[in-house]
This record gives structure tokens, sequence and C-alpha cells, in this order.
């Protein structure tokens, strides 16, 4: 994004500003290495989170970690928050869906699928009904049956649709996840930090809490799709604050990593 651009630019200006060259060094390269820092400052998130460490606190307090996945319609929600299911449950924590999507028809038995194939429990109430009810519902069901972590599955919605965003900011209010992750397609460049902005900015307008609450974590999905076009994970950093958490690239279970940020780095400045 053009903002982001310029303001790597003046850092980049301003960490050259009175260096001394040795003879043989050229400028090409100092500008090189003083670029790659530039960039993984901003690609190196103000707050960094480690779900499993929380998990476990969560745990020791008697509770459930609930993630709510978020974003727009067919970036790949749930399946991602399948994915963080199976990468979960390798590491010995029992987790329960929720199927809050209660909007788009299909949406319970994609995730119903989802839970058989991974073998374990959903929460669901079926179609119209209020998610924050059935997402509150699911969690007090996770503490009864001693789930380690709730994942709530969410209606995809456009950013500028004022009714389903305002429903969104009940459901983050009600039950105060622990985690808020926006789901995000790296295809599309700068629409997704626009649309990442957007939700930020409604889920701070429409809150009823006093402090309201934004997105914790990105996912970013179809990473296997986008060659070097790898600016929109450093454009959504740089706006939200918040770290990439994971990013598909593939179909299966397993294509799930976590961001590297030196990798990304090295494929920006191919």
């Amino acid at each position: 994004a053009e903002e982001i651009a310029e303001k790597l630019c003046e850092s980049v200006a301003a960490s050259l500003v009175g260096k001394k060259l040795a003879s043989f060094t050229r400028v090409s390269s100092t500008v090189q290495a003083s670029m790659e820092d530039a960039l993984v400052r901003i690609l190196t998130p103000k707050r960094s989170i480690d779900v499993l460490r929380d998990v476990h606190a969560a745990k020791e307090q008697g509770r459930p970690y609930v993630i709510t996945f978020v974003g727009v319609n067919g970036v790949g929600k749930s399946t991602n928050l399948a994915k963080i299911a199976y990468w979960l449950q390798q590491h010995n924590i029992s987790v329960m869906m929720a199927a809050c999507d209660t909007f788009r028809s299909g949406a319970v038995e994609q995730l119903r699928t989802h839970a058989r194939r991974l073998q374990i429990p959903i929460f669901e109430k079926g179609y119209e009904k209020d998610p924050a009810v059935v997402a509150k519902e699911a969690i007090q069901e996770a503490s009864r049956n001693g789930s380690d972590v709730v994942l709530v599955d969410t209606a995809g919605r456009m950013q500028d649709n004022e009714p389903l965003m305002r429903a969104l900011s009940k459901l983050i209010s009600l039950n105060s996840p622990d985690l808020v992750l926006f789901v995000g397609e790296a295809l599309v460049g700068n629409d997704a930090v626009d649309q990442l902005s957007k939700f930020n900015q409604k889920l701070a307008d429409l809150s009823n809490s006093p402090t309201s609450r934004v997105i914790d974590g990105i996912v970013l999905t179809k990473f296997d799709c986008i060659d070097d076009k790898v600016g929109a994970a450093l454009s959504m950093v740089y706006i939200s604050g918040a770290p990439v958490m994971f990013v598909g690239c593939g179909q299966s279970y397993t294509d799930l990593k976590k961001l590297n940020v030196k990798t990304i780095v090295k494929t920006l400045l191919k």
C-alpha cells in the first residue's frame, strides 16, 4: 500500500543519514541492508501471541480458551479453523468447534464434516439463531465437558454490511474471546488491507463495552498461490499492529505454517 511504501522509504532514508561507507562498500548493498532491517521491523508485530502457552494458562484457571474467526465471505474461515483444530490436536489440546455461522446455508454441515474427520465435538444449534447466544452456550458446554479450546466459526460478511458487523460486535462483546483472528486472502493484496482496517474500525465503533475489542491476529489463506506478491502481509501487519499468526498454504489439514519473517523479507527483496 502506498502509505506503507512511503513510510518504508522514510525509515530507510533516516537510517542511512550520516552513515560512513568503507571504500569498498557499495551504496546499493548498504541500502539493501537498511531496507531489510526496516521490513523486519514492520513485520515483527508490536505484540506476539503464544497460543499454546495461553491455552495452558486458561486451563489452569479452569476455563476453555476461546478463539473467534472473522473475515469476509469465501476466504477460507472454516477450512483454516479446521487446520488450526488439527494443529492444536497435535499439541495434545482438546478442541470443540462452535458453529456460529447461522447465516450461510451449508455452513453448519461444512463444519460438521470437519469435526467428524478430525473426531472432535461440535456445538451447533442450526440456522437463523443469534450467533452470540450460540457461542455463549458453546463455551458453557466446553466448560462442562472439559474442552481446552473452543473455535468459534462466524458468518463471512463484507466489512461495510452494518447489520452483520453489529451482530459480530455483539458476539465478541458478549463472549470476550481470548483471541479474535481475522482470516484474509493473501491473493487479494490491498483489498485485504482495506477489509482488515474496516473490520477493526467497525468493531471499535459498534462495541458496547468501554474497552472495545479489535483484531488480535491474522491468518493469511491461499498463501501457496501468490508467488512473490507478499506485500499484503506487510501492509496488514503495519496497519493493524496484529501479527500474522498462521499462513494457509494448501487444501489439507497439515497445510498450515507459522509466518517466517526472514523468509518473507527475502521474497520481497528478490
